[in-house]
């Protein structure tokens, strides 16, 4: 009970804790506005150090959460702002790019502030119910996770646009599945003690694409007021179907926020469906964060790179002070997004984006390197070639997925 009332009791602790968690924003704020970085990444450099650290690891803990929520925030500021493509190819973008494109990106931007900072206040109170039906129901889910896995394969096809990108998908998916089964089990020697082929593998399939293709990008045209032309009542089905879709991804293994994102789609409004998918994508991301949090508490099993990062680093289950970190970090977040949002569309996407994107494509390399050695920079090509497939055939990357669901169906 000791961990649980330092924060109120102990002043130097609380103190501390708050320095611990700066540091993990300032992490997530690096990783979220660096495309192809993720949170994971750090979270899972700083389980390797935690040995090494004379502190508390309840406090790296507080960092390694931090990092994570923040992230969750900030990402979406990158993607809204890089392979924006030219108008006459418009029609085939993303939400996201739609909006830039039609001089809405600032709007975009808060439209995610609002579906990730929406998404934490109500996945907090809807997380104890669901951890509760869980705890009864994971022993059915983890029986028949093939099952429930193949079915969530067979939605992501069947919902893609038309026969062709849903072929295609498949095709990514079994691709992406065979890159799963070859590499997840390897063990390479690495510069780092917390290496590991998940993080040039996810460089690879969701990173490296997006700076390949931002190439051609057609760059962020200018870009109108940033008021939010969304109702109330949409926003808040949006915000709300992200979050129980994030709950989807806390507790099932091998599912991601943008397939938890694809789900939460019909709660979208129609007419009002590129702003609701921001909304509902970003809600998920973040949501994700305390659901997955809850899961590892109840069912100690982590579901993300920053609950495996606080799982290795044998972070105590003092769930009041993480929950207040997480808190804390999605403040930071929400007001770090309106901060520096609006310069970096301005900026970044009025870069040269070839000199940008092969900066970035070479310290995902030498992360790849960092992480997991030659193998790992070996690993980080594959994929990445792999990543430039779906949207070529009209599919989601989503597909991609297959890389972590693919060798969990096969068991």
């Amino acid at each position: 009970m000791d961990a649980l009332v330092r924060p109120v009791v102990d002043p130097g602790f609380a103190a501390t804790a708050l320095a611990f968690l700066c540091g993990g924003v300032a992490l997530g704020t690096a990783s979220g506005l660096v495309p192809g970085l993720h949170a994971n990444n750090f979270a899972l450099l700083l389980a390797g150090l935690a040995p090494s650290i004379s502190a508390d690891p309840l406090l790296v803990g507080v960092a390694m959460l931090g990092a994570g929520v923040v992230h969750s925030f900030l990402d979406i500021v990158p993607a809204l702002a890089l392979g924006v493509p030219d108008a006459a190819t418009a029609v085939a973008a993303l939400p996201g790019h739609r909006l830039v494109i039609a001089g809405r990106g600032r709007e975009a931007v808060r439209l995610s502030a609002v579906g990730s900072g929406l998404a934490v206040a109500l996945a907090v109170p809807l997380a104890v119910p669901i951890t509760w039906i869980m705890i009864r129901g994971y022993p059915v889910v983890r029986e028949h996770l093939p099952l429930l896995l193949g079915v969530v394969v067979a939605f992501l096809v069947v919902t893609e646009s038309s026969k062709r990108a849903a072929l295609g998908g498949l095709v990514a998916f079994l691709a992406s599945a065979a890159l799963g089964l070859a590499t997840l089990d390897a063990d390479p020697s690495a510069p780092l003690d917390a290496g590991g082929v998940l993080a040039p593998l996810f460089a690879g399939l969701f990173g490296a694409p997006v700076l390949v293709d931002a190439m051609g990008g057609g760059g962020v045209p200018p870009q109108g007021d940033a008021r939010i032309a969304m109702s109330r009542r949409g926003l808040g089905a949006s915000a709300g179907g992200g979050s129980l879709a994030g709950a989807v991804v806390g507790y099932v293994p091998g599912v991601s926020a943008a397939i938890a994102a694809v789900a939460a789609l019909p709660a979208v409004p129609r007419e009002e469906s590129d702003r609701g998918f921001v909304v509902a994508t970003s809600g998920a991301n973040t949501a994700n964060t305390i659901f997955a949090l809850f899961a590892l508490v109840a069912l100690g099993t982590p579901r993300t790179g920053v609950t495996v990062a606080i799982d290795r680093a044998e972070v105590p289950f003092a769930l009041p002070i993480l929950l207040v970190a997480a808190a804390t970090a999605a403040a930071c977040g929400f007001a770090l997004v309106l901060l520096v949002g609006d310069a970096y569309l301005r900026v970044v996407g009025n870069a040269d984006y070839t000199r940008l994107s092969v900066g970035v494509l070479a310290l995902l390399a030498m992360i790849s390197y960092a992480f997991a050695g030659p193998f790992g920079v070996g690993v980080f090509v594959v994929a990445g070639g792999l990543g430039l497939v779906p949207p070529r055939v009209g599919a989601r990357r989503v597909h991609l997925m297959g890389v972590l669901i693919g060798p969990l169906i096969v068991g």
